[in-house]
């Protein structure tokens, strides 16, 4: 068949698309004129490479000539990867969740010709089912209904888009109207202590996480609980933590062969994960597993980091440094077909080792899953060491070689797809995570992969003559102006990366990153910025996200940017800025802490307050290191052998041949220590507070 429009794009998914008998385009001009031209609605159908439900009504419904036919006659048909696209994605899923209450992908949503939306839905099956309508009869009734009813479909879609601009407006100017007035006015330890309760509320005492099934990792709840205790000894919030990351490390959410995290469990237990692995995702867990090993010290964690970053460098890594996207969750149609086992594979397998390999994985004739194995660890492994009568070492041996066994046996399945475009956003959040887990592990290869990581970015998706960062990449192509969160997460992880490194240019790029949001996202009002830059003119609306969900807001994220560069480079009116926009949330971060967790940290940090911590001497780099390693997520860190005028922190202070600590808070200083010790007697913390366990 000759192939549509798609063939000439570079997204994975779209390309997927590229040989269906429906008439493509990609979103743009050429889709949005002709729509105009012949006077049809448009048909947005929004999705990803790695989403098993896309796939379904592909197979189902956009390669059925029958479909196509319609679609083709009365539509103007357009793909959007999600992940390419996430402006129009956010634009129209949240008219789905206007109109329906919910949303979800596949994304199908119908627009007047100038690209108002009306109607629309997710998944469609290809016959009437489980109170769904057909995709055939969806399309006949819109079809009609734009023909025959067309003031109601242009009523509809105008009372929609006036009241999605409305809900953006109204929630823009409640941030206008807050006042800061003082340092604890954007948030208080009432405030911090309702947080700590309202998820508590809601967590799974027995097997982990937060609320029911369907259940996703949701670090950024955990990383408030372990700060959480950490300021205030909470021991509930500490369990609660540790209990959710162990519970997914034995689960079959993570990899046990492989290392790598799926993107969310089916069911409460995190046995049944949807089988696609995400960049971002992996990334967030790496962080948060290396706060709670900086925390707990329980080598489980380190040993989840160790395979989490093997995966990521095995399997996700582009060779000049950057990270591919995701890993599709099907092979040969079959979603997990990759990761699951029958007892009789492991059995021809493992030989010898496969009865105790069986009752470790959990493994049984009958399967645990659609008669097949998912791999996952029933009990915690010391149980399982002491009923086996094996020390731990055995054990450890054991493991390592069944999975090396199983993941050689692997290979040689057909591999689900991989989406190898390179997006900024999350490879941002790599390399913060890569900086986190070499503070907490010591470990040097880490803190190379973050800065050729970094170079790989600064190289390929950054205009050589404008200096503008794009979005996406892939092929040699760096496409799309980036987005609030793409170059939120960017200055960010320069941050980390000047702590970790110590390199001053890395800071001085963060704040021009910075400059540059403010100067093109910042709306007319309020304190918070549009998820677009200023200029843009193919969306119906700019939108202001402040919502914490899968990755932090856009918006969540540079807070915390002005926040710690206003420490960092003595920016005061940033401080500020950071206060307007948590006080914005306020309210919301505090009812609703699970979707609003990157907030609530910072809210935590802004009640506490935050150590400036500079090192300077002829031998900083060691003692940086210990120092990194510890658990002291509330500061900001800056070292140099002399003082650097590009490190405000450092800038008169230093004795000649004497390396020495300083910490400041609150505009308070305290006199300069020789020692690591001294240096945590001050800030009223253990130096890596450690403690036993394992799963």
């Amino acid at each position: 068949m000759k192939p549509n429009r798609l063939a000439a794009e570079s997204s994975p998914y779209l390309l997927q698309h590229a040989h269906n008998p429906v008439d493509w385009y990609p979103w743009g001009g050429e889709a949005l004129e002709r729509a105009k031209a012949e006077d049809k609605p448009i048909l947005v159908s929004i999705g990803y490479a790695a989403c098993h439900w896309c796939h379904v009504m592909e197979r189902e419904s956009f390669e059925d000539p029958v479909c196509a036919a319609i679609m083709n006659r009365d539509f103007v048909n357009v793909k959007i990867d999600r992940e390419e696209r996430p402006d129009l994605d956010h634009i129209y899923m949240d008219a789905l969740q206007t109109m329906n209450g919910h949303g979800g992908w596949p994304l199908n949503m119908f627009l007047t010709p100038d690209a108002r939306p009306f109607y629309g839905g997710t998944y469609f099956p290809p016959v009437p089912a489980h109170g769904r309508p057909s995709w055939q009869d969806v399309l006949r009734g819109v079809s009609s209904a734009f023909r025959e009813r067309r003031a109601e479909v242009e009523e509809q879609a105008q009372r929609l888009l006036e009241h999605m601009s409305r809900a953006d407006g109204m929630f823009r100017a409640r941030a206008a109207a807050v006042t800061v007035e003082g340092p604890e006015a954007p948030f208080d330890a009432s405030d911090a202590s309702a947080v700590a309760e309202n998820l508590l509320k809601n967590a799974d005492r027995r097997w982990g996480g937060f609320g029911r099934a369907p259940k996703f990792p949701q670090t950024f709840s955990i990383v408030y609980l372990l700060r959480h205790h950490r300021l205030n000894g909470d021991t509930e919030a500490l369990e609660h933590a540790c209990r959710s990351l162990d519970m997914m490390i034995r689960g079959g959410i993570f990899d046990q062969a492989g290392g790598g995290f799926a993107r969310y469990s089916t069911d409460a237990e995190w046995l049944v994960p949807h089988f696609e692995k995400m960049t971002y995702d992996n990334a967030l867990l790496v962080s948060v597993l290396s706060e709670a090993f900086q925390c707990t010290g329980r080598p489980h964690y380190a040993e989840a980091i160790r395979q989490t970053v093997g995966f990521m460098t095995r399997e996700m890594m582009h060779p000049e440094g950057g990270f591919h996207s995701a890993l599709d969750a099907d092979s040969e149609g079959v979603e997990g077909k990759y990761y699951t086992w029958t007892r009789a594979e492991l059995e021809d397998l493992l030989g010898e080792d496969a009865e105790t390999a069986c009752r470790l994985f959990g493994v049984t004739e009958e399967g645990n899953w659609e008669h097949v194995n998912i791999l996952h660890l029933p009990k915690d492994m010391e149980t399982f060491s002491r009923e086996e009568g094996m020390t731990m070492e055995g054990l450890a041996g054991l493991t390592a070689r069944v999975r090396d066994r199983i993941l050689e046996a692997r290979a040689s399945r057909t591999r689900p797809l991989l989406d190898d475009k390179v997006l900024l956003g999350w490879n941002a959040l790599m390399v913060t995570a890569l900086c986190k887990a070499h503070c907490a592990l010591r470990e040097r290869t880490y803190m190379d992969l973050a800065v050729r990581c970094m170079d790989f970015l600064r190289s390929r998706l950054r205009d050589g003559g404008t200096g503008e960062w794009r979005h996406t990449w892939k092929d040699g192509k760096a496409r799309i102006p980036a987005f609030l969160d793409d170059l939120s997460f960017l200055a960010d992880a320069l941050i980390h990366l000047h702590e970790t490194t110590g390199e001053a240019s890395y800071l001085v790029e963060a704040v021009e990153i910075v400059e540059d949001v403010k100067r093109r996202f910042k709306p007319s009002e309020g304190f918070l910025y549009h998820f677009t830059p200023e200029g843009q003119k193919d969306v119906v609306i700019r939108k202001t996200d402040s919502y914490d969900g899968a990755t932090a807001s856009g918006n969540s994220a540079m807070a915390w940017n002005l926040y710690r560069l206003s420490l960092l480079v003595g920016k005061s009116d940033w401080r500020e800025a950071a206060a307007g926009m948590l006080a914005s949330v306020r309210e919301l971060v505090v009812k609703h802490p699970s979707s609003f967790g990157n907030w609530a940290a910072l809210g935590l940090e802004w009640v506490e307050g935050t150590w400036e911590i500079a090192l300077l001497g002829p031998d900083i780099e060691g003692m940086a290191g210990d120092f990194l390693e510890g658990y002291h997520p509330g500061r900001v860190f800056q070292r140099s052998v002399v003082p650097d005028e590009r490190l405000p922190l450092t800038i008169g202070r230093g004795i000649e041949g004497r390396t020495l600590w300083y910490a400041c808070r609150n505009q308070a200083c305290l006199p300069p220590v020789e020692t690591l010790e001294e240096l945590v007697e001050i800030l009223g913390q253990r130096a890596s507070p450690r403690v036993g366990g394992t799963i």
